[in-house]
């Protein structure tokens, strides 16, 4: 790598690259380092950067820069990477392995009436959030570095930044602006991070990288492919009796969050229904590719389909409707699952009933039309996967009653911050408009393990009503020496404490506080608190109850295929979600529409096709394939509430329930109307068109 003409490019502070800074290896594994030395292993893959007053500067500059490649083999196919004469893209092509087994499964298959197999895939797929990946970074005087990110993980990731570039991490802090959506493409700390950094270092002034369009399909983490082979029995009553699963995860170049998304596809194989017993095999394989991170429902929607459609093949062959299969199947509460998972509240029953009875499932329909379902389960309750789940809290409230909570929560845009001020207020008995939360920085903010597995209202909002819990008994202690009554005998409503039942005996909240803060002796009146959930991490054998509660829920897609071009349209979509207790209706309802709208383009549109050499075709939101309004069928939201008994006021994580069904739902649906199984998605017309074919042909040549 030369980089002397950049760096005489009028306009350039900084060019930087392996053979100038100081860098450490970082990821799980440590497999992946910021700007790549000998080897690069992807198309994205970072070998220099520039840092210039403008974009033309900056540009010049990057063109200057020579480097010579020697071309090595490659090898993008995941099977192929398994061969033992395969060009290895590190030491070993496997870079995990995620095995269980629960039960007898020999003996649970000697007693199935009809065993059911097959193949089931998924692509490489985007997260497509509008906001594209921006860092910025700046040391101050006293080398004192502050970074403006989008990720989801501040306190992890200031960790991360020390650790790889040889920094104090008491001497970082991380602020988290507004995020224009993420979807898991920005939960991983990227070399886009470490880079901007080492540039502001060295030109020792403010610098900023934002992706454009084009470059966040190449240069973020991707949904990574996965090959799922899948055998599934039941006896003749129905009673599943086993899954038995062989699966590849096509996991790109190195290992990111994406590595990682067999911990939850071992989860829907083992304890979505009532099974005796599971095994599962799979591998988690080095490709020359972009490499996955942790896009919304990871790992759910590709084991969803496999599963919900090996269901529907299982109810076909037993000559059973799909539905009644899966009610007499249902995970109900008080059930522990092959994983140890316990399963507290569940609604799964009533969520199959719903949509049953709101799609008129059974109806007669034209020919090439179809009604497909398909259900899910999700952790609702957080996920222990580091040694901490927890989240911290801090509330103040000033004399003139305005609340303040300041959550260690992020908001990526799915109204975090709503729920948590709704929480607040309502344990603490004042309006919702008086309450404000304050998403701040590291300084400040306190400790939160950060926005994943659909954890951020039952997390966050249970350390936000510890926090107020607080604060409305120090209001009650202090209003009980002014209407001579005891705390327990007063009341809080929308702001007024009285003494219960006698409502003439009142007063605002607000004389409350500056009753104990303008006085001698007077404090202020603030609190906090830290909710870790009650669950425990998986041991080796991944036996363990990873999460507090568990969401479940059913689709019901209404398809219609013409054979004659293979395009598969969605009529209507019904859903229908056990959210525990929908804090903020509306907010759910987004959620659940969002991810549904997600889940329709990875079932029909949405692929990221690659080049023979590994580049992206045509990297844009309209050749991906990402839908648009026009593109979206009718979406009929049902919300069933179970309360569970851990979460805030009752409530369960939803944020990446929405995606995960849709596409099983939708095969079930095309393979209803036209007799032919979709075995992966997108169900692109030409695939389609092409399937059909196969299946029309004799079985002997098939």
């Amino acid at each position: 790598v030369d980089i002397s003409a950049a760096e005489r490019v009028p306009g350039v502070h900084a060019v930087v690259h392996a053979g100038n800074v100081t860098q450490h290896p970082f990821g799980y594994g440590l497999d992946n380092i910021p700007l790549k030395t000998e080897k690069v292993r992807c198309v994205g893959d970072e070998v220099a950067a520039v840092a210039a007053e403008t974009e033309d500067a900056a540009e010049a500059a990057l063109d200057a820069i020579e480097v010579v490649y020697e071309p090595l083999p490659a090898v993008y196919d995941p099977f192929a990477a398994l061969e033992a004469d395969a060009p290895r893209v590190h030491e070993d092509n496997v870079s995990m392995r995620w095995d269980f087994e629960h039960g007898e499964l020999a003996e649970a298959e000697s007693r199935a009436a009809v065993v059911v197999e097959g193949m089931y895939s998924s692509p490489l797929s985007a997260p497509g959030s509008i906001e594209t990946h921006t860092c910025l970074a700046s040391f101050d005087a006293d080398g004192h570095l502050t970074v403006w990110t989008g990720v989801h993980m501040v306190f992890m990731y200031r960790k991360a930044l020390a650790d790889a570039l040889g920094l104090d991490w008491k001497r970082i802090t991380v602020v988290q602006p507004p995020i224009g959506g993420s979807f898991g493409g920005k939960i991983d700390i990227d070399p886009i991070d470490f880079i901007t950094v080492l540039l502001a270092r060295r030109a020792r002034r403010p610098v900023r990288i934002s992706f454009t369009r084009e470059e966040e399909f190449t240069g973020s983490r991707v949904r990574q492919p996965m090959h799922i082979k899948l055998r599934t029995g039941a006896d003749a009553e129905g009673n599943i009796l086993f899954r038995d699963a062989d699966i590849v995860s096509d996991n790109g170049a190195y290992n990111a969050w994406g590595s990682h998304a067999l911990l939850v596809v071992m989860q829907t194989i083992s304890s979505l229904y009532r099974l005796q017993a599971a095994r599962m095999r799979s591998r988690v394989v080095y490709t020359n590719k972009m490499y996955g991170g942790s896009v919304r429902g990871f790992g759910n929607p590709e084991a969803t389909f496999a599963v919900e459609s090996q269901t529907d093949e299982v109810a076909q062959a037993l000559g059973m409707d799909p539905i009644e299969l899966r009610l007499r199947n249902a995970n109900q509460p008080g059930d522990v699952t092959p994983q140890g998972m316990r399963i507290t509240s569940c609604g799964l029953t009533e969520c199959l009933e719903t949509v049953r009875r709101e799609s008129g499932w059974g109806r007669e329909l034209p020919a090439g039309r179809a009604l497909g379902a398909a259900c899910f389960i999700h952790v609702g309750g957080g996920a222990r996967i580091y040694p901490s789940d927890g989240c911290g809290t801090l509330v103040k409230v000033d004399e003139a009653g305005a609340v303040t909570v300041i959550s260690g929560a992020s908001e990526l845009g799915q109204g975090s911050e709503t729920v948590i001020a709704m929480i607040a207020a309502e344990e603490m008995g004042v309006p919702l408009e008086a309450v404000s939360v304050r998403n701040s920085d590291t300084d400040i903010k306190p400790w939160d393990v950060g926005a994943h597995a659909s954890r951020t209202t039952f997390v966050a909002g249970n350390s936000a009503r510890l926090a107020a819990r607080e604060i409305r008994e120090k209001l009650l202690e202090t209003a009980a020496e002014v209407l001579e009554a005891a705390p327990e005998d007063l009341v809080i409503e929308d702001g007024l404490i009285s003494v219960r039942g006698v409502p003439e005996r009142a007063l605002s909240y607000e004389r409350v506080v500056r009753r104990r803060l303008l006085r001698q002796g007077g404090n202020t009146l603030t609190a906090d608190a830290f909710y870790d959930p009650p669950t425990e991490p998986q041991d080796a054998r991944y036996l363990g109850n990873i999460s507090a509660a568990y969401g479940f829920g059913a689709h019901v897609a209404e398809v219609e295929v013409d054979v004659e071009t293979g395009l598969v349209q969605v009529l209507s979509l019904w859903t229908a979600h056990d959210v525990g207790r929908a804090i903020n209706p509306l907010g759910v309802e987004g959620q659940i529409a969002g991810g549904a709208v997600m889940g329709l383009g990875l079932a029909l549109t949405e692929e990221l096709r690659l080049t023979p050499e590994g580049a992206l075709m045509l990297p844009s939101p309209r050749e991906y394939g990402m839908l648009t309004a026009l593109g979206v069928p009718p979406i009929h939201i049902n919300l069933v509430e179970t309360i569970d008994p851990e979460g805030p006021f009752g409530a369960k994580g939803v944020g990446e329930a929405g995606v995960i069904p849709v596409a099983a739902a939708v095969a079930n649906a095309v393979a209803r109307a036209t007799g032919m199984r979709p075995r992966s998605y997108p169900m692109a017309p030409w695939k389609v068109l092409e399937w059909l074919e196969e299946a029309r042909k004799p079985a002997g040549r098939a």
